[in-house]
């Protein structure tokens, strides 16, 4: 993440900055804006009833009621009381670090919050003070991927270019007390910083070397300088991937036909004229009454319909496993601490260095690095020679391996042979 922070002159300006912020989809969360108490006079606020708004609330009161026009932010700003500064209005992460428990309860000036948010602490200086005198701070977290685009809509509306207004101050007595910050050519809207980096830095007698500037360490202080290493995690989720399949049944109706034979009875009824003698079986059924019944009888078509099952469609998942390599970078913070030379000796380093250049040239050959990062090791052997410890190398080296390898750890057995040509040359020059 970086921090950008932008200086205005008008309060107008900023806000119509932080409402572009937010049209642009940056989350409110990440805006902070931190104006001088004096701005909530220079605006025309009005409630519902047209009336004004009240004036004066008391620290940590949240400002209230107003609508409309610039009246839109102030409504949301919380009034502070900062040292050095006095009355201000905030909100946004900034005022999280400026109060303690309790809104108004002051924790920390308007310096230490931006420090603390990245910004270097020789601009944070010139942002107070653009503050003090009466100016409204922007300031945005934003990823490395959209620090431009930030920077693009601050400087659409004319912040304050820090470096400039800086100058002008310091020729009415001003004076910051962390010295003269680092320009940035052409930029108005500054990139704070993502934390502090100290790698290639030097740390010369009682003054630590810290980013954007440095400041003289006292007797008995400490300073801690962090060591940042980034680690990569690789974890998994679960995710559509837009394929699959849905199964879905339906009836479908058909016409089908079958053939069947079927029998009908029929009673036929016949008289026909007989001229015969009776018989003995005629004269017996003879003048007797009887009753004989033929019943038709037919057959019918009987339709019955039975399911049977065919086919069988089966749905199932399968799954599978595979192996991904996942390449990204991850940062570490180096820090290098090379012991200062002063008088003869540092004057004699710097009366071979172009030896010690011809040496890395042979011996460093093909390497992804330059003389730069091999010149500490170079300084480091030839200080130890002129320390005067021990006779020969290998009696040496194992306090300097030590020594080296608790401020720069893991790349002793990269530069030795750096520190032990610096050593020898030293020696001999001892020696003569």
């Amino acid at each position: 993440m970086k921090t950008i922070v932008g200086l205005f002159d008008n309060f107008a300006q900023a806000e119509a900055a932080v409402r572009d912020l937010e049209q642009a989809g940056y989350d409110k969360g990440d805006v902070s804006v931190v104006a001088n108490e004096s701005t909530r006079t220079g605006v025309a606020t009005t409630t519902d009833n047209d009336t004004s708004a009240a004036e004066g609330a008391g620290t940590g009161a949240v400002i209230g009621g107003v609508t409309g026009g610039a009246a839109g932010l102030i409504a949301s700003l919380t009034a502070l009381a900062i040292p050095g500064i006095g009355p201000v209005l905030a909100l946004g992460p900034l005022m999280a670090a400026l109060t303690g428990a309790g809104v108004g309860a002051v924790a920390g000036g308007l310096i230490g919050a931006l420090t603390s948010a990245g910004v270097p602490e020789s601009h944070a200086d010139y942002y107070a003070e653009g503050v003090r005198r009466g100016g409204t701070l922007v300031t945005v977290s934003a990823r490395d991927e959209d620090a431009e685009e930030v920077m693009r809509i601050l400087n659409r509306h004319n912040p304050v270019d820090i470096e400039e207004r800086a100058a002008q101050w310091r020729t009415t007595g001003f004076s910051t007390t962390t010295g003269t910050a680092t320009s940035v050519a052409g930029s108005r809207a500054r990139v704070g910083g993502e934390t502090a980096t100290f790698g290639g830095q030097t740390a010369v007698a009682s003054t630590a070397a810290v980013a954007g500037g440095s400041r003289t360490v006292q007797a008995g202080e400490q300073v801690a300088v962090p060591v940042v290493e980034e680690e990569l995690r690789v974890g998994k989720r679960e995710v559509e991937t837009g394929g699959g399949v849905r199964v879905e049944s339906r009836v479908e109706e058909r016409p089908v036909e079958e053939q069947i034979t079927l029998r009908e009875e029929h009673v036929q009824v016949e008289r026909r004229p007989v001229d015969r003698p009776a018989t003995s079986g005629d004269l017996n059924r003879a003048f007797q009454e009887g009753t004989i019944e033929l019943t038709e009888r037919a057959e019918e078509a009987v339709v019955q319909k039975q399911a049977r099952v065919v086919e069988e469609v089966v749905v199932g998942k399968e799954a599978t496993e595979r192996t991904e390599t996942i390449n990204d970078t991850v940062r570490r913070t180096d820090v290098e601490i090379q012991p200062v030379e002063t008088g003869a000796s540092a004057g004699d380093f710097d009366n071979y260095e172009s030896d010690f250049r011809s040496n890395f040239q042979t011996t460093y050959r093909g390497n992804d690095y330059n003389y730069e990062h091999a010149k500490p090791a170079y300084r480091y052997g030839y200080s130890l020679a002129n320390e005067g410890r021990g006779a020969d190398w290998s009696s040496v080296e194992p306090d300097a391996r030590r020594r080296w390898e608790e401020r720069n750890p893991g790349t002793w057995d990269k530069f030795k042979d750096a520190a032990r040509y610096a050593w020898d040359r030293a020696r001999s020059k001892t020696n003569a």
